[in-house]
């Protein structure tokens, strides 16, 4: 698949910059209508939904956010249609689930902040323009001493690793970002110094929904992949389709589907109306993923020895749908985003 024509294609939608107001070139629409529409092209291509996803959720979020408005006019406007894309780089070699943990160092000479360190699995890397990157700036405050930046790419003293090769989504680049003494202008800091893990959570609560979305269309892909075979392949004399295993795994399969989608439409409707939403968003992000993964699971079963091969969007869906469950925060940490909130909750 051709991903930069499809990446022109979505900015040509207004896809790519869905709750970006139209001052800074965005489509000016809400989260709900971003869900649908992530849901929407990764039910086509998962690989499409996610390159889609980091660019609105984790590229563009945090600088309409936490931007000044000369940097909104100079990182977002030109990333909303299709000619440049954005990414987001928080994990390293050594720590993913630990965002607190960055060993990315920023330190400021002159005017100029100097960044080293090595970021890892950063999604849209050799496409990118831009970065969101996270460093530390000092290493006394733990977590608090951490601080956001905008960098543009390509720019001296940042290289890419090797494209990863890896088990689905294999159409969207995925790389390590490699900072070397790497110059940036002071004004390229993102918010306020130290206000890098505020920043990064706050834009992962959001990125959640997306990739709850993005779940969600690889389910769907596979549930009316099933369905479609199910109806179609004879058996004893009649279409599967008739026999109650088939149906009773088509049933669990929708109802799985249509309750994490539910769940993220929730999330997205709480940010939409300014409500906190951090639970709601892991909610959905870890009901999406478990549901792409089984739906998959279950779709390849019903296909038998069709959902084996190539020629049937199955294995793919089954392969795409895995990451669903281990980036923008791993199921177990989506626990413990959920447990935290009720815990909270209780103890007012």
């Amino acid at each position: 698949m051709d991903s930069e024509h499809e990446v022109k294609k979505m900015g040509a939608l207004g896809l790519l910059a869905m709750d970006v107001p139209e001052e800074y070139k965005g489509a000016e629409l809400d989260y709900l209508a971003y869900s649908i529409a992530v849901e929407e092209i990764s039910r086509g291509c998962a690989s499409t939904g996610v390159i889609m996803s980091v660019n609105n959720s984790l590229y563009l979020g945090p600088i309409l956010k936490f931007g000044s408005e000369e940097q909104k006019h100079q990182w977002i406007s030109p990333f909303t249609s299709g000619d440049k894309i954005g990414c987001f780089a928080l994990s390293e070699p050594g720590n993913g689930s630990d965002a607190g943990a960055a060993s990315t160092m920023a330190r400021l000479e002159g005017s100029e902040w100097v960044l080293n360190g090595t970021k890892a699995w950063i999604t849209n890397a050799w496409d990118a323009s831009a970065v969101v990157v996270f460093a530390t700036t000092d290493k006394s405050q733990k977590h608090k001493g951490i601080s956001a930046f905008l960098v543009p790419m390509p720019t001296p003293g940042l290289s890419l690793g090797k494209k990863e090769d890896k088990l689905g989504i294999r159409a969207s680049s995925t790389a390590n970002l490699i900072f070397e003494d790497c110059r940036i202008p002071q004004a390229n800091l993102l918010g306020q110094q130290g206000m890098g893990f505020k920043i990064a959570m706050q834009t992962l609560d959001s990125g959640r929904i997306g990739i709850a979305s993005q779940a969600l269309g690889i389910a769907q892909g596979a549930l009316d992949c099933a369905v479609d075979y199910a109806e179609k392949r004879m058996s004893f004399g009649s279409p599967i389709s008739k026999l109650q295993a088939i149906q009773f795994k088509l049933a669990d399969m929708a109802l799985a589907l249509e309750s994490a989608r539910l769940l993220t439409w929730r999330a997205a409707m709480l940010k939409d109306n300014g409500k906190p939403y951090t639970k709601e968003a892991a909610m959905a992000k870890l009901a999406a993923s478990e549901a792409a993964t089984a739906i998959s699971h279950q779709a390849i079963q019903i296909l038998g020895g069709m959902g084996y091969v190539t020629e049937m969007p199955a294995e793919r869906h089954y392969r795409d749908a895995r990451i669903t469950e281990i980036y923008e925060g791993t199921s177990e940490i989506q626990r413990l985003v959920i447990a935290g909130q009720l815990l909270k909750a209780y103890r007012g």
